[in-house]
This record gives C-alpha cells, structure tokens and sequence, in this order.
C-alpha cells in the first residue's frame, strides 16, 4: 500500500509540473506572439506616419509655387539665399563631365569667389550634394526624373526618417507604440515650428537634423537598463553612424554637439551614468568630428572647435579625480565644483590656444554674436549685428506656445517636464548622499522613487534645448521635435503615471494600463476631429511662384553678359546668380570665412554713404565686372532704424543713420551721398566710373568702367 501510495503521489507530481510547464509555455508563447504583434503593429504605424509627412511637406511644397509647371529659372530661383548656393554644386556636379572631372573643379573652385581658388569641400558642408550627384548619375532614373525632384525629394524622405526617429525615441522611453504615434502626429500638427523643410530645401539643418534625432534615439537605446554588452556595441556603431552623419551635414554641428557633452557631463557629475558609458558617448563624438575633419581637408574650424576642447578636458580630468564620487554630500558638491571649475579652465585654455596655433578666425564672429546677445557690452562689429538684427537668432517669440498649446502638446510636455525634473533633483541629491560604497548601490536599487539613465538623458535634452531655442528662435527646431517625443513619453509612459497614482493611492496595474492605453486614444481622437479637416483645407490650396523682375534678371545675366563676368551685390541675390547663371561671385552666403567676411563688408559700401572713387577702387580690388542694387535694401523698411543693411553699415563706419532718432555722440555726419541713390543721378562722377545696363522695378545693374592707366595714376594706387 505504502508503495502503491508513493507512486501515486509521484504521478501526481509529475502531472502537476507539466501542467505548470504547460501554463508557462502557453504564457511565454502568449507574450512573445503578443510582442511580435506590437512591434509589427508599432513598426508599421511608424513608417506610415513618416511617408505621411513626407507626402504632406512635399504637397505644400508643390502647391505652393506650383513647381511642377513653373520654368527652370524659377524654380531655381525658389531656392532662396545660401539654398541657392548649396544647390549650384550639385547642379555643377551632374554637369561635368565626369565625377572625377566635378570633384576636381569643387577642390579648386575659381568661381565662388572671384580673384580667389578655394576648396569647397573643405569650406561647406556638400557632401549630401556631392553624394546625390554620384547616386543621380549612377542610377536608371535620368530617362523619368529630373534631377532637381531627385534633389527634393530626398530631402523631403529624411523627414521620413526624423518622424521615424522621434517615434522610436517615445516607444523606448514609454515601451508603448502609441506614445511613438502620439509624437508622429504632434511633430506633424506643429509643422510650423517643427520644420521649415518645404520652403528652405537646401538649409544644412534639413539635411542634418534628421540624423541627429536617429542619434537620440540611439543614445536612449544605449542607456537602456539590462541591454546586453553585445547590444551595446551595436547601438554604439549606430550612435557614431548618425553622430558622423549629423556632423559632415551641417557647419554648425559642433555647437550642437557642445551642449549634448554638456548634457553628458551633467549626468556623469550627478551619478546617473557608468564611466563606460560617459567615455564611450564622448568618443564617439570625437570620433566622428575628426573623420569630418579628415573628409573636409583637415578644416581647422573642427580642431579649433569648443566641443573638442572640453571633452579632451572631461576626459583629461576625470582620469586623474579618481576619488570624485566619494564622501559625504558635503564634500561631493566640493569636489564637483572643483572638477567642473578645473573642465572648465582647462577647454578654454586648450580652446585659446588652439585658436592661437592654428590662427583661426573662423567663428569668431559667432562668439562676438553671444557676446553681444546676451548683454556683455553693445558692438558695432559689422557681422556680429548681422546676425543680431536678423528675427532667426532674436529670442523664441511668445506666440510659438500659443500654437504649441492649440495642439494639446504644450500641457502634457509642461506636466512631464516639471515632474521628472523635481524627481530627477531629488534622486540626484540622493545620489550625492552616498559614499559610492557597494551598499550604497545596492540602496539606490531600493528606492521608492528612481529615475531611468534614458529618461535622465531625454530631460536634460530638452532642458539644455530648450534654453537653447529661447536664446535662439533658429534654434528652436532641435527642440521641438524632441519636445512631441518627451511630451508623449509623458501622456504614455509609467512614470509621470506612478507618481501621481501613487498621491491618489490607486497604484494598480489595471488603473496603469487603463490611463496609459486610454488618454492617448482619446487625444489622437481629438486632434483628428480638430486637425484633420484643416489639413486637408491646407494642401488643397493653390498658389503660383510669382518673381517677374528676378526671372528678368537672370534672363539678362545668362544672354547679355560674359560668361566668366564677376558679379557684386547681396550675399542673398548673388547665391541665385550663381545658380542660374554660373556667373562669378564676389561673395557668397556661406559666413564661416574670415577673409570672405571682411570681403562682404567692403562689396556691401555700394549701400553705405562712400564716394563713388572709393565703392569703384573697393569692387575693381575684388575683381568686379557688375554690380547689381536692390531698391529693397537701399530703402529697406523691413527692419526698424539701427537693423537695416543701411545703418548697420553707417555704425561700421562710423557714420550718423538715416532718420529721425538718437544717434550716439560719437558719430559723424558722412561727407558724401548714399552711393546705392546718387549713383542713380548718372552725375559725374557715377556716369564717368559706371554705366547702367540694365533696370527694372527691382534691380539697377551697373557696368564698371576701366579707368585707364593716366586715370589710375592720377587717382593714386
């Protein structure tokens, strides 16, 4: 009996563990057919939100100037200032005569600026160009796509990839795809202050911005907790990937590089993430700025660059504070102001002295800009009150939340931000409480209120940002887009959620799921509802490029004029002539130069109060044939006294500005006439040094006369 007992009892056993094997294999079947769903599902809804962007910025584009039947000449045309420039290089690659014949003329370009043979792939960021022009010539489309669509419509797909990224940024940080859904649709309603990809193609930033959300996306993956170290590298190579992409794209990256070291620095002092990986994100910054470096013939801007100089400190002097996360709190917050003081002395002397090696004054009218923006003493420097003057860099004007609040996005981005920001305080006070021992550790991990490396990262990113893009208006398009994908983290993610079910003690994983998967139903419902119809109103509505005079004008260039003739005026206009017309330039838009700037400020006299020997001796030093006047900027009423080209030049020279106003007491009254007005009296000596050739409602051309030699000598060298 008592054996006949035992085996029963061990048959019951046995059927008792496969049933709970059983229960288990359906359970874990059930997940992982369940999670599959939700990545396809997710993935899915992902790249349908990208292709939908991409169709609604390429349809404004379209119905906007009408672009599929307006002439060549306009649609060049439509690619205003610097897009202008960056397009001719891709233009003047398709037509030479073979890729290594276009590579050769970029490298030793004599056209962009006259008397002058520069590198432009070492000067500008057209490597995007230079790589579609190869892709357009190498691919079967020629025959049934114009190379100017192949040109806009790959810009248009990287708004594919930005939507695409953002979403994978709010799915990893929510571990919910609606949240990734919830910022696609965001980014889309507020494209106004998201994008301004359909009406300025070329800007750098259009083509770099999209690779700097795939690097977000990447880093917040990399900071996911419990990523195996095999998954790490790999994410690793995809954050230098779009690290490098973002960087050879855009001549600003490093600026915007400086502020992500910033971030990381940040977080490494509070505790929030390991030394690998804080070593290992700042090297893949340095990694990728220097193969920039090698790719653009070793431009000294990129060494000479701030972001470089304070990693090297970082790096420097962590190394040898070996101690730094020892102590009490008292003596933590010493030892990080020490460190943070020694960082800083340390990448502005290497900053200085770099600059000082390698005679580098690149950027330097940037720094003059910051200076100047933010208070420390006013300046009349010609190119610092360019930028000042201009609504791009002046501060993020009030009614962007107006717009950012009728989209539902502002709240929730205001409540997340406020939130994860008191917590992230308190668990970095608490972080500096420990003495870094083991059972310090291991006390973190039983706090009751934690907060994610990932979701650290993402707030400091848009705090940093953000700042950012209320300093800079232009800014605010690295902030935005991030802000739809941290906003809707917020609405869809666990932790905001927590907390406040924690305060209304209903913390259950049911009310979790219910609020988690409910209120961002709720809210796509809603702005489909409001957002929909206008939408469709927007893309159905029709307009017509409409730009008679510079069409003219053009026309003119190309018949009437030589072809290697030198043109003078506006860095703005002078980007469409070389466009259109392949004609020579003075100057150019791309400010990062500092001969070429000092060039502009001589070539811009045309509008200042200078005699007509002097404009003429200042155009024939940088080789003019032309001149071209704007009535638009000579009796510009765009900017208020003291912005216009006009003034900003009077203040340069020192002379008293048109108008009614105070003038401070230092100025002089100039001693001769507007040069862009009296030249029109055709007076000597206007008509005896230019002779106009050609006049509509917009532009006056004006031919330099060639003085003779008896002339030159008599006026002096």
């Amino acid at each position: 009996m008592t054996v006949l007992k035992k085996e029963k009892n061990r048959e019951k056993l046995i059927m008792a563990v496969r049933r709970e094997n059983n229960v288990k294999f359906t359970v874990t079947c059930g997940f992982s057919w369940w999670t599959i769903l939700c990545v396809m599902t997710g993935s899915i809804v992902g790249i349908s939100l990208g292709l939908l962007c991409c169709i609604y910025v390429a349809t404004l584009h379209e119905n906007d100037l009408w672009f599929s039947n307006i002439k060549e000449v306009e649609r060049e045309i439509s690619f205003r200032t610097e897009c202008g420039l960056y397009y001719s290089y891709y233009k003047q690659m398709l037509k030479a005569p073979s890729i290594q014949q276009g590579l050769y003329e970029l490298i030793h370009d004599d056209t962009t600026e006259s008397k002058r043979t520069i590198n432009i792939l070492q000067r500008m960021n057209i490597y995007q160009e230079v790589f579609l022009s190869i892709l357009y010539r190498i691919l079967p489309i020629q025959t049934y796509l114009e190379p100017i669509y192949f040109y806009i419509y790959t810009v248009f797909a990287l708004q594919t990839v930005y939507v695409i990224a953002l979403f994978i940024t709010s799915w990893l940080l929510s571990d919910s795809w609606l949240a990734g859904a919830l910022s696609g649709v965001w980014y889309i309603l507020n494209r106004v202050d998201t994008t301004r990809v359909e009406f300025t193609i070329s800007l750098r930033e259009n083509w770099s911005i999209p690779f700097f959300a795939l690097q977000v996306a990447a880093i917040t993956c990399y900071l996911r907790p419990q990523l195996k170290p095999i998954h790490q590298r790999v994410v690793l190579w995809l954050v230098f990937v779009s690290t490098f992409c973002f960087c050879l794209t855009w001549q600003f990256n490093q600026f915007v590089l400086l502020v992500q070291a910033l971030i990381i620095f940040t977080l490494d002092c509070l505790d929030f993430l390991t030394a690998e990986q804080v070593v290992s994100l700042y090297l893949m910054q340095v990694l990728s700025l220097l193969l920039v470096w090698l790719l653009q013939f070793c431009n000294s801007m990129i060494l000479g660059s701030l972001v470089l100089s304070f990693i090297v400190s970082a790096l420097f002097i962590k190394h040898f504070q070996t101690g730094l996360k020892t102590g009490g709190f008292v003596i933590r917050v010493g030892k990080l102001a020490l460190h943070t003081l020694l960082v800083l002395t340390l990448t502005f002397t290497i900053n200085y002295s770099a600059k000082k090696i390698l005679q580098l004054k690149s950027d330097e009218h940037i720094f003059k800009f910051i200076k100047a923006k933010f208070g420390f003493g006013a300046t009349r420097d010609f190119d610092a009150s360019l930028y000042l003057c201009e609504e791009a860099f002046g501060l993020l004007p009030l009614d962007t939340f107006e717009r950012l609040a009728g989209t539902v996005l502002l709240y929730p981005y205001l409540c997340t931000l406020s939130v994860l920001f008191i917590l992230l305080l308190l668990v970095a006070l608490s972080n500096l409480s420990t003495n870094g021992s083991g059972q310090a550790s291991r006390e973190k991990e039983d706090r009751t209120f934690r907060i994610r490396p990932d979701v650290a990262y993402n707030l400091l990113h848009t705090v940093f940002f953000g700042l950012l893009a209320f300093s800079t208006m232009r800014m605010k398009y690295l902030w935005t887009g991030h802000m739809c994908a941290f906003a809707a983290f917020g609405v869809c993610g666990k932790e905001v959620w927590s907390l406040y079910l924690r305060v209304l003690h209903c913390n259950t994983k049911t009310t979790m799921r219910l609020i988690r998967y409910s209120v961002p139903i709720v809210i796509l419902a809603f702005l489909y509802y409001k957002f929909w119809p206008r939408l469709m109103e927007e893309i159905s509505e029709l307009r017509e490029f409409y730009d008679p005079d510079t069409v003219e004008l053009m026309e003119w260039i190309r018949l009437k004029t030589p072809k290697r003739a030198v043109f003078a005026g506006s860095m703005q206009l002078l980007a469409g002539i070389k466009l259109c017309t392949e004609r020579i330039l003075t100057n150019h838009p791309h400010y990062e130069d500092q001969a070429l700037r000092e060039r502009t400020r001589q070539v811009y006299q045309i509008y200042a109060r200078q005699s007509a020997e002097e404009v003429h001796k200042v155009l024939c030093s940088v080789g003019a044939d032309y001149i071209v006047l704007e009535d638009s900027i000579c009796y510009e009423r765009r900017h208020s006294r003291g912005c216009r080209l006009r003034d900003l030049l009077d203040l340069a020279n020192g002379h008293i500005m048109d108008g009614p106003g105070e003038n401070e007491p230092d100025l002089i009254p100039a001693t001769h006439p507007r040069f862009c007005e009296a030249i029109k009296t055709d007076m000597p000596p206007y008509s005896t040094l230019f002779t106009r050739v050609f006049k509509n409602k917009t532009f006056n051309v004006y031919k330099l006369k060639k003085l003779k030699k008896k002339n030159k000598a008599e006026n002096g060298p």
